[in-house]
């Protein structure tokens, strides 16, 4: 039943989940099964639970992106990583793939951000406009293959659909990222992005803790030679 699910780290208060790619994180319209679903189904069977089983929510990633999802096991938990979020002393380190080079081997990309939730995209605007948000990240070249370049991205802000926004600002739109105009999309309807590491605060035992999901079992990840 839990083939779906890959589980990378789990205590008493948090769970983490390496999502592939295409996965839903929760329940919308389309009515497909969310990973959230599947994390509860999990819990419940290897804890012997009765009734509901509790899962709390403190980030999401995009539906085409893969990697580290975390979730709290209890309330106590959610509060507290809500906080921890909030206050942005969460470190994300993102992989993405590009075909275009990047102009600058690393660089800070500080941009302003307007999200236009009708068309459930984001669009990097003018500081003088008052619906924009501001955008931060940190990238560095860090393998290129023939036709390849594999970006390490530190996201400072979590702004809507931020990275790829911002790539595609500079030239650079994620493989398989049709929305930020990549030309052609990906057979599993993902993009190369994941998610690969977040570092925080333990909400309970209040030390350093660092998850990181391996990369996906595609081909085109194994070009890097990356572990």
């Amino acid at each position: 039943m839990h083939k779906q699910l890959e589980i990378i780290y789990e205590d008493n208060h948090i769970i983490a989940v390496n999502k592939r790619a295409s996965q839903i994180v929760q329940g919308d319209k389309t009515g497909d099964r969310a990973l959230s679903e599947l994390v509860k189904e999990f819990l419940k069977e290897k804890y012997s639970k009765q009734g509901n089983v509790y899962l709390g929510l403190p980030h999401r990633l995009d539906r085409p992106v893969s990697g580290v999802v975390l979730f709290a096991k209890t309330s106590k938990a959610l509060t507290r990583l809500n906080a921890i979020f909030k206050s942005a002393s969460v470190q994300k380190t993102y992989y993405a793939i590009v075909a275009n080079p990047p102009a600058k081997t690393e660089d800070k990309l500080i941009d302003y951000i307007y999200r236009n939730t009708k068309q459930n995209k984001s669009y990097v605007v003018d500081s003088s406009n008052q619906e924009a948000k501001k955008a931060i990240l940190e990238y560095k070249l860090i393998a290129k293959s023939e036709r390849y370049y594999l970006l390490e991205i530190n996201l400072i802000t979590g702004r809507h659909h931020q990275i790829r926004a911002q790539l595609a600002n500079m030239g650079c739109p994620i493989r398989g990222d049709l929305k930020y105009g990549y030309p052609r999309s990906n057979k599993n309807g993902g993009i190369n992005l994941h998610s690969r590491k977040i570092s925080f605060i333990h909400p309970v035992q209040k030390e350093e803790i660092t998850i990181t999901a391996p990369f996906p079992e595609e081909k085109i990840w194994t070009i890097f030679n990356i572990s």
